[in-house]
């Protein structure tokens, strides 16, 4: 059995062939960031990459953490995807505006979006902001904890143009993309509720990270193509040598969370994000891969304020349904009932003191990206500690 090595320190990441990594987070966004800096992404650029991806794996959603590194790198080299982009706006009716990214990386693109979404409900109360041609826009819930910030409740629908991951219930061919959404609202005194999921059973970066020696899937995550349900992330990938595995054309498909409610959540990303905003969908029209991300804003303060609330508003209602709902009697009482954003909270506390592991497979995958943009091999060996 491996065993998983660290410094007293959680400073410095160890690895071997097949033992995983511990790194302390702050030296993790730098190296990442120092990847990007080999690409043609400024400094600023890089920065924002390396917080907002390694901000993923704190919160524990590793599948759109740092594993997607050596993905941007070839993103970024193969034109996909758009180094230092500004977004565009399209429309601007008030309350409703729409935005293009222009494909540019979704660390930078999409919190500018959000940016003027929260500057914008602010003025008015609401606001509805269409980002279409965004880069992978990485974990969404992290835009939602931009809004509740500002004490504001938002929505987010994303969905991926072009790519065919998901099987609908009852299919066993691909018609949808994971198709995240998250939702927000903060509650004075108290951190804010943030849920936000991929609309599959499990997101794709979570199939890379069990086909890169990480946690396994659930058995049921997966169709292949013969219809077998199953736990085997490899039925999503196909295979080339010395080439990254592909999940776009592999033989099987992820499958809906929820069955049919899953499946119908994914198909409105679809129409939202995708059709509604002008990037495009999964399908059948074949457009560049982008993320479009539709998201709602609104101000309760201005809501109270409008129907003359002050003590019993909206703080105050929603903080007697969050004790009420936390006093619920627990099935197992080791497991205390937890509202959503309840486990990112305790896993950030736990990563940010512990430092964040890593599988060996998934290390290599970002020293492979690494070496792709020509970062020194010194310097990837100094952040593997080797």
């Amino acid at each position: 059995m491996s065993e998983t090595r660290t410094t007293s320190d959680a400073a410095t990441a160890h690895v071997t062939a097949d033992q995983p990594v511990v790194i302390n987070h702050e030296r993790l966004a730098g190296f990442i960031a120092e990847i990007f800096r080999h690409t043609t992404c400024s400094d600023a650029e890089a920065e924002r990459i390396g917080r907002s991806l390694v901000g993923a794996n704190l919160a524990g959603h590793d599948s759109h953490g740092v594993i997607r590194s050596a993905l941007y790198v070839e993103l970024l080299a193969n034109g996909v995807q758009l180094a230092d982009q500004e977004i565009k706006v399209l429309i601007d009716s008030g309350s409703l505006l729409l935005v293009d990214g222009q494909y540019g990386m979704g660390q930078t693109v999409g919190p500018a979006a959000v940016a003027l979404g929260i500057e914008r409900c602010k003025e008015l109360g609401t606001a509805i902001v269409g980002l279409r041609n965004a880069g992978h826009l990485g974990r969404i819930g992290e835009y939602a904890e931009m809004a509740a910030a500002e004490g504001l409740v938002s929505v987010h629908f994303v969905n991926v143009a072009n790519s065919r991951l998901v099987a609908p219930f009852g299919a066993k061919e691909r018609r949808m993309g994971t198709n995240p959404c998250a939702y927000g609202a903060p509650v004075a005194g108290r951190r804010p509720v943030i849920h936000d999921f991929a609309t599959s059973v499990v997101a794709e970066g979570k199939a890379m990270v069990a086909l890169h020696g990480g946690p396994a899937v659930p058995e049921n995550a997966l169709v292949s193509a013969e219809g077998e349900i199953t736990g085997d992330p490899r039925v999503l990938y196909s295979f080339a040598d010395g080439q990254r595995p592909n999940s776009m054309d592999g033989p099987g498909a992820l499958r809906a969370m929820g069955e049919h409610k899953g499946s119908g959540i994914s198909v409105m990303c679809e129409l939202l994000a995708g059709a509604l905003t002008g990037t495009g969908t999964a399908g059948p029209r074949r457009v560049r891969f982008a993320n479009g991300m539709l998201s709602v804003y609104v101000d309760p303060a201005q809501i109270d304020a409008a129907v003359g609330e002050t003590d019993d508003g909206y703080n105050g209602i929603a903080a007697d349904y969050l004790d009420w709902f936390g006093e619920a009697a627990a099935i197992n009482t080791d497991q205390p009932v937890k509202l959503p954003g309840d486990v990112e909270h305790e896993r950030r506390l736990h990563r940010k003191s512990n430092g964040i592991t890593l599988p060996a497979e998934t290390w290599e995958s970002i020293c492979g990206g690494a070496r792709a943009a020509g970062v020194p091999k010194a310097t990837i060996a100094a952040a593997s500690g080797s």
